[in-house]
């Protein structure tokens, strides 16, 4: 299977949307959830990550507690596979952690980061903690990334492919990610396209494509203008 690269592949799955909604539930479920070869790579690769960063995991959360007072790790409500909601975990990189009926999305400069925090999410480091979520079962290595459950009902009014992302375990890097759809939603056309993305992504799944998107993930984490 090769890898989705032209603009055309996204603008195939944009079409979509005037498709009515499913209720994904009584959806047999695809390859992007079911294969045995992704939940290997999910428990290998996480394993791996977490017992390699312990040292950093340990001294970022010593680093969090002394700078602002609060939780080092920081909890929120997100959709899952077939829309199950669960606790996700990431390094708390805010003066506020919102997990409510309006979440606000960071925006560049914003305000309410912390240096620390400003460092981390510029690294994405704050992501790490969701290695322990992907062991759990709750994420996967690759696929959508979760929005914070405010996010999921407003667009999911607007866009009527929307929970159609949730037919795969949500992701912590994904195809939309690696192709620039990060960061920032300034209007509908900008998460449409991140969904169209994340459609391709679980309708065209194999093994290969995971491993060239973690591939095309490493030069992100070290420069990604998008990453704030």
């Amino acid at each position: 299977m090769s890898v989705l690269t032209e603009q055309g592949d996204l603008n195939q799955a944009r079409q979509a949307a005037a498709r009515p909604r499913r209720r994904f539930s009584d959806v047999a479920a695809l390859p992007v959830a079911t294969h045995p070869f992704k939940r290997f790579l999910d428990v290998t690769v996480a394993g791996f990550a977490l017992l390699l960063f312990l040292p950093l995991l340990l001294v970022v959360m010593l680093a969090i507690r002394l700078e602002t007072p609060g939780q080092a790790i920081f909890r929120q409500r997100r959709t899952g596979y077939r829309g199950r909601v669960f606790t996700i975990y990431k390094f708390r990189t805010m003066t506020v952690t919102e997990d409510s009926g309006k979440v606000q999305q960071a925006t560049k400069n914003d305000k309410r980061v912390t240096p620390i925090g400003g460092l981390l999410r510029k690294l994405s480091i704050d992501e790490l903690p969701q290695l322990w979520n992907v062991l759990k079962g709750d994420m996967s290595i690759v696929g959508p990334r979760p929005h914070a459950l405010a996010h999921d009902e407003y667009y999911g009014a607007l866009i009527a492919t929307y929970a159609a992302r949730f037919r795969a375990r949500p992701g912590l890097t994904g195809y939309a990610q690696v192709n620039g759809l990060r960061g920032e939603i300034r209007d509908s056309r900008d998460m449409s396209d991140r969904v169209a993305a994340d459609n391709s992504y679980i309708e065209t799944w194999s093994p290969a494509l995971d491993i060239a998107i973690l591939v095309r993930t490493v030069p992100l984490i070290f420069g990604d203008p998008r990453a704030y």
